[in-house]
């Protein structure tokens, strides 16, 4: 048994809860599987969508021909594993967030929260609008050392 590999799931027991969007980016992968693993309790209750921007990359006009996949995957996740919560971390320091709102979105962390906060909040109202089988949307904005900051 290898001690540094974590244990496997279950193939049976507790149901599915959420579908979590994240980035792409290497800096932050550990973080959120962390979180979502041990903060929210959720190892092996989730499906995992991972794309450049997480929220940003639903939002925002540049990557527009990306959305499709992203509702696509949200549908069959809800079809084959009855989530009812999606929880979507975006992370300071973005290059997708540069990308979709310009290098000066981000300069300051007053500004930078902002843009995330408007995207995430966005992100959600469209979860919302698109699919009433979700009950629940959980936003956040993660640093790159793990802390998370939450947004209703």
């Amino acid at each position: 048994m290898n001690r540094d590999r974590p244990p496997a799931c279950p193939e049976k027991g507790k149901p599915y809860d959420a579908m979590v969007l994240s980035c792409i980016d290497p800096r932050i992968l550990n973080q959120v599987l962390y979180y979502m693993n041990v903060e929210r309790k959720q190892n092996c209750r989730y499906s995992q969508f991972t794309i450049a921007g997480a929220a940003v990359a639903v939002v925002a006009h540049v990557f527009r021909h990306w959305r499709e996949t992203f509702w696509d995957n949200l549908g069959s996740s809800i079809d084959l594993h009855g989530i009812t919560k999606v929880i979507a971390i975006d992370h300071r320091d973005c290059g997708a967030a540069k990308i979709a709102y310009g290098e000066d979105c981000c300069k300051d962390r007053a500004k930078e929260t902002a843009v995330h906060k408007k995207a995430l909040l966005e992100f959600k109202a469209e979860v919302h609008r698109r699919e009433p089988r979700i009950k629940e949307v959980v936003i956040g904005l993660m640093d790159l050392d793990g802390k998370i900051e939450l947004f209703t």
